[in-house]
């Protein structure tokens, strides 16, 4: 069974159009690949702590999170964002089944080195596959919200992207970030050249000279993690052109493909 495991971030998920899900179904029902699906919230959750009066603030494109603000994020991500996927897919003819890293355990997590200044913003330790097999096995696509819980009961608030990259590890997956940009774009000559293919090495010089920032830097850090352990591939792609899912797992030259650096030709 090959797993892909498609990430979406809250940005892109409210403007997704029909035809992204309906090319998840398609390639469910082909057999061939094994999507599971892994989505942020992260406009959502701003949006209800700026009406609530919550100060909300980021650091490396990490949202700080105090008991009050991993509230909100739980309630958006594993209520709201999640059940709304879970209903886009079974309006175009899929089965789908929604899950919190909480439920059974799925993501163990502990907090980020940074915790002092992050609060319970934490990194996965471990995953329960059999939760996600379970589901698999049943015929569902797996939708899955980044919350994690450590053995005392603490929830944490997790990056998506570093969500997915450790879900990804787990399964032997092929990992897939949806964004509304075609890939990783750079500036040449006065306009943006999108690159089909970039390294580790190119990618730690791009975020020190900060082409790239905010929200892009956990995406590529966890792409790089996922690579170092065995994930076959990672790639960016535009989930707002058409067929671009399908296209991806086709093999057909799309978004950009980050790599280690002995793979570059």
């Amino acid at each position: 069974m090959k797993y892909l495991v498609i990430k979406c971030g809250g940005s892109v998920l409210e403007n997704l159009p029909r035809s992204f899900y309906e090319d998840i179904v398609k390639m469910h029902e082909s057999g061939e690949w094994t999507p599971v699906i892994v989505h942020g919230g992260g406009p959502l959750i701003t949006s209800l702590l700026k009406s609530l009066n919550v100060e909300t603030s980021f650091v490396n494109g990490l949202r700080i999170t105090n008991h009050q603000v991993l509230d909100v994020v739980e309630m958006v991500l594993s209520g709201s964002v999640n059940k709304e996927v879970v209903r886009n897919l079974m309006e175009v003819g899929g089965k789908a089944f929604g899950v919190s890293g909480i439920d059974g355990g799925l993501l163990t997590a502990m907090p980020t080195p940074d915790a002092k200044t992050l609060g319970f913003v934490g990194e996965v330790v471990s995953v329960n596959n059999t939760i996600i097999e379970g589901i698999v096995n049943q015929g569902f696509i797996p939708v899955i919200s980044p919350i994690g819980i450590d053995g005392y009961g603490q929830r944490y608030n997790i990056n998506g992207d570093v969500a997915a990259s450790a879900i990804a590890k787990a399964l032997g997956a092929n990992l897939c970030f949806i964004s509304d940009i075609p890939g990783i774009l750079i500036e040449k000559d006065g306009t943006k050249k999108k690159l089909d293919k970039v390294s580790k090495a190119i990618i730690e010089e791009m975020i020190q000279n900060q082409t790239i920032y905010g929200g892009m830097i956990p995406k590529v850090k966890a792409a790089i993690d996922g690579l170092v352990h065995n994930i076959p591939e990672v790639g960016i792609i535009n989930g707002f052109e058409k067929n671009s899912l399908l296209d991806y797992v086709n093999g057909k030259k799309i978004g950009t493909k980050i790599v280690l650096e002995e793979e570059i030709a």
